[in-house]
């Protein structure tokens, strides 16, 4: 079976037969994140590639009702069966490691709790199990296919990707959001929130504000085409 062609044109090219589903910002809505995952497992049945990846870019945990739900499903088998999962750390990830570590200042943990950690620390009155430290300390910062650089908040356009510092990976804004030069990758990223997935020739962002009203969208990539996956 050949996939469903895809909405509009991309402005970037993945490797033949592989299809991409880069998911935005959770933020504790694994209600959402439940309903996509099954639209994910439809659309994959209905038209299967021949290689599937998975992808999470970040910021699980915070402001939602169920970041431990989350961090779960996402820890567990992926939607589609044997395709690559790939789980980002976003700055909401990188907060909370910090907040929760032995010794952690008062600072880290006052920054957490005001960013959403509040909501988060509700859903482990026992403290946060070991698996769920682990899996947020093993998250990749970055990951790439073909033309494209999937990542949490985007890059310093300025800088080459060899030299991204990881703050930049986690958190910057500004000048990435507005740069319309040429980038290393098509950059796909989360992390500043939308009304609408934002297509451009050098990025693409897919934070639809889940936590806050708004759908949690699927981009869903394969060959020179791009389409959309939602659930609300």
């Amino acid at each position: 079976m050949q996939a469903a062609p895809p909405s509009q044109p991309a402005p970037g090219r993945l490797p033949s037969g592989l299809r991409v589903y880069a998911i935005g910002d959770v933020h504790g809505r694994d209600d959402l994140l439940a309903r996509l995952h099954a639209q994910i497992a439809a659309d994959w049945r209905a038209a299967p590639a021949t290689q599937a990846a998975i992808i999470h870019l970040g910021d699980f945990v915070d402001r939602g009702p169920d970041s431990a739900g989350v961090l779960d499903r996402v820890a567990g088998p992926p939607p589609i069966p044997g395709a690559t999962a790939i789980t980002l750390r976003g700055n909401h990830e990188a907060m909370m490691l910090d907040a929760v570590a032995p010794g952690a200042s008062r600072q880290a943990l006052a920054l957490w709790l005001m960013n959403g950690g509040l909501a988060t620390q509700r859903c482990y009155p026992q403290g946060v199990p070991e698996r769920h430290l682990a899996l947020m300390r093993g998250m990749k910062l970055t990951w790439e296919a073909g033309d494209y650089l999937f990542v949490h908040a985007g890059i310093d356009p300025r800088q080459p990707l060899e030299a991204q510092q990881e703050s930049s990976l986690l958190w910057i804004r500004e000048p990435f959001l507005s740069w319309t030069g040429p980038l290393p990758r098509v950059v796909v990223h989360g992390h500043t929130p939308a009304q609408l997935p934002q297509v451009r020739a050098n990025r693409i962002g897919i934070d639809t504000g889940a936590v806050a009203g708004g759908p949690l969208t699927c981009l869903v990539l394969q060959d020179a085409g791009l389409r959309f996956l939602s659930a609300s």
